[in-house]
């Protein structure tokens, strides 16, 4: 998913995934890291500055197509787009953001793997932050099993006191994906189309979903604003 402005960066009319961290754009970071699984086919998701983004997408890889994201309604809305390259692809597809440059190989083929064994169709990634402000949590039943994601802006007094968090990286059988993110609705409080909504869904239709967790808050941060971009700089050049 590589449709979002960045409003909050420096530069707002430069599309935000193509903002660098060490040298390179952070959606060449997360491309390579798909190549690296051995996703296929690899399908990006653009929109804003669609122009710019698609170039450099040419310019430095092969073979990834794109789907255009006109308007950004959310998340589940962003996955559509991709429907007419991927709705009758039999397997599982893997979905990362564009402004997440720093999750390792290791970790992604973690979820996957995690996702396998648990037969599951829908396998979401997970991380405990001390400070969960601004993400999406994590909400378990007393057995310990995933019960819903909530977004923070919906979440109650309780919930927001939840400091598993959802990290917006997700595995699901492409079928059943395809087959059930037209029943989301924009019932909550952005009024968008919430990927995570899907999770509920399979829950309630009684389907096998799974969470795989990571110890490391810094391989799942996105970026929103050019301080999160200078952390995460500093961090790449650290571990590199």
């Amino acid at each position: 998913m590589a449709a979002g402005q960045g409003k909050r960066m420096a530069d707002p009319s430069k599309p935000k995934v193509l903002y660098e961290i060490g040298g390179e754009p952070m959606l060449g970071h997360v491309l390579r890291l798909c190549i690296k699984c051995k996703a296929d086919p690899i399908v990006c998701i653009i929109g804003y500055g669609r122009d710019a983004v698609k170039s450099f997408i040419s310019e430095r890889f092969t073979a990834i197509s794109t789907a255009i994201q006109d308007q950004q309604f959310g998340t589940a809305h962003a996955v559509q787009q991709a429907k007419s390259q991927l709705g009758c692809f039999q397997g599982n597809v893997l979905i990362l953001s564009g402004d997440v440059p720093l999750l390792t190989e290791k970790t992604a083929n973690a979820l996957i793997a995690e996702h396998r064994s648990r037969n599951a169709i829908a396998t979401v990634l997970s991380v405990n932050l001390t400070n969960p402000t601004g993400y999406g949590r994590i909400i378990r039943d007393s057995a310990g099993n995933l019960s819903r994601i909530v977004e923070e802006k919906d979440a109650t007094t309780d919930e927001r006191k939840v400091t598993e968090i959802n990290s917006g990286i997700y595995v699901f059988d492409a079928t059943t994906l395809f087959s059930i993110i037209d029943k989301i609705d924009r019932k909550n409080a952005q009024g968008e189309y919430y990927l995570t909504d899907t999770f509920a869904l399979l829950i309630a239709q009684g389907k096998q979903v799974a969470v795989a967790t990571t110890n490391d808050p810094i391989e799942v941060s996105g970026v929103n604003t050019k301080d999160q971009l200078a952390v995460l700089e500093a961090e790449y050049r650290q571990r590199n």
